[in-house]
């Protein structure tokens, strides 16, 4: 990619995650999301500590959380593909106008997918309950998760440093200096421009496809399932190798992480190193203004 395209791909993945981020629906609730899931499994005790600590940290099992994951991942998968079939059905050039909001509204629930995996192998809010918008911290965090989503191996690095900090406690703005701090910031900008080149050529192509009837909605549908799952199983399965995730890992004593020790300058993003999304630019996704709250 050229440092034409990267430029134009990070503005248009900051446009993208803002679009998405103002639907109604994709900030998950931590507290809430853990109550509801795990209270199929755990009494109310275990369900207070997960929740003021974290799923591993309280002693619930890794099949649990695992079992737990893949309800999660099946139920947003069916939720997105079956909107995205709806939005398929024919509607003629006029429907070309409404690809801006599809492409939120399936990065609204990729968003969404991401908060609930995250939460549920052991990370903390991702949004700020203060209603401050999306500062540099949570756009750094969330672009981590999503470069693991894409197949970007230079997230998975630079997440894992992250990790370390968040599994022995490390307080919140300790946290935030090192998902802030100058060496992290080159990293997470070529991740996020990388997402978003791929993401730009998916827009412009769906609307060529939002004008084919009917075949074109049935596509559009299998094509999400055969994207959006596989993305979420991606980070499901690396969250599930991260120490906060483990509950071996709180059965002994951990030394304190130096957060000014942690650097990421040694890191390398390469553009060949994502997942190959051309799948992608035959998606005719979610129409319509909000997601579901379920």
């Amino acid at each position: 990619m050229t440092e034409k395209d990267l430029s134009v791909g990070y503005t248009n993945f900051e446009k993208m995650l803002r679009a998405a981020l103002e639907l109604p629906g994709v900030g998950i609730d931590r507290a809430a999301f853990l109550r509801r899931e795990l209270s199929k499994f755990c009494d109310d005790d275990v369900i207070n500590e997960a929740i003021a600590k974290n799923p591993a940290q309280a002693g619930i099992s890794n099949r649990t959380i695992d079992s737990i994951a893949k309800a999660c991942i099946n139920y947003e998968t069916r939720k997105v593909s079956a909107i995205s079939a709806v939005a398929g059905l024919p509607g003629g050039l006029a429907m070309i106008a409404t690809v801006p909001a599809d492409a939120a509204q399936f990065f609204g629930h990729v968003v969404r997918i991401l908060q609930k995996l995250a939460f549920l192998y052991g990370w903390e809010d991702i949004f700020k309950k203060n209603g401050d918008g999306l500062d540099d911290e949570t756009t750094n965090e969330l672009t981590l998760f999503l470069g693991v989503m894409f197949g970007v191996n230079a997230a998975n690095t630079a997440l894992s440093r992250v990790a370390g900090l968040a599994a022995v406690g490390v307080e919140k703005m300790l946290l935030k200096q090192a998902l802030t701090k100058g060496t992290i910031y080159p990293i997470v900008k070529k991740i996020a421009a990388i997402i978003g080149v791929k993401m730009t050529k998916a827009t412009f192509a769906k609307g060529i496809g939002k004008v084919i009837p009917v075949v074109g909605a049935a596509a559009s549908g299998v094509i999400t399932l055969a994207i959006f799952k596989p993305m979420a199983t991606r980070l499901k399965n690396y969250l599930a190798t991260l120490p906060m995730a483990n509950n071996d890992f709180y059965k002994k004593p951990h030394d304190v992480v130096d957060v000014g020790g942690i650097d990421f300058s040694d890191i390398e993003v390469d553009d060949t190193d994502v997942v190959e999304l051309d799948n992608l630019e035959n998606i005719s996704e979610v129409d319509g203004n909000s997601i579901d709250n379920d």
